[in-house]
């Protein structure tokens, strides 16, 4: 089982666009700063675009900027729109009830799983764009006086 780094790359192409302002950037652009396949970012640019957070044009002169301004894009919005389900799942198939833990496990886990998800959302709902960009910021600055 893998985890999904939709997030991540979506938190960074969003703050790629945050330090760019008004000048919209390409999607293979994006792709090298992440370091992945244009098609990748595209697939992602398409769905911040649905949910209204970016803007994109095609052309010469074309990429994606930011529809809303950096202090109004929370990780949460970001996370809800690339991810949209909990942090973690039950199991598919039903456990053995006729088991002791598999009868019984599905209940603790959900409370368990709840307040995960809970915690998580609070989390990256104080968070905003221009917070990651001013943190990477302030990081370059640290880093250049060592």
């Amino acid at each position: 089982m893998s985890t999904s780094s939709r997030f991540t790359v979506a938190v960074h192409i969003l703050t790629l666009m945050a330090r760019a302002g008004e000048e919209p950037i390409k999607s293979d652009q994006m792709a090298g700063s992440v370091n992945t396949n244009p098609v990748v970012i595209r697939r992602i640019l398409c769905e911040l675009a649905r949910a209204k957070l970016i803007t994109s044009q095609t052309g010469a002169g074309g990429g994606s900027k930011l529809a809303r301004k950096p202090n109004q894009i929370t990780l949460l919005d970001v996370y809800r729109i690339v991810e949209g389900g909990d942090v973690f799942a039950l199991h598919h198939q039903p456990p053995n009830r006729r088991c002791f833990v598999g009868s019984h496990i599905g209940a603790v886990l959900e409370e368990v799983l709840e307040e995960v998800n809970l915690t998580v959302e609070r989390v990256l709902a104080k968070i905003t764009i221009e917070q990651v960009l001013r943190s990477l910021q302030a990081g370059t600055r640290s880093r250049k006086k060592g």
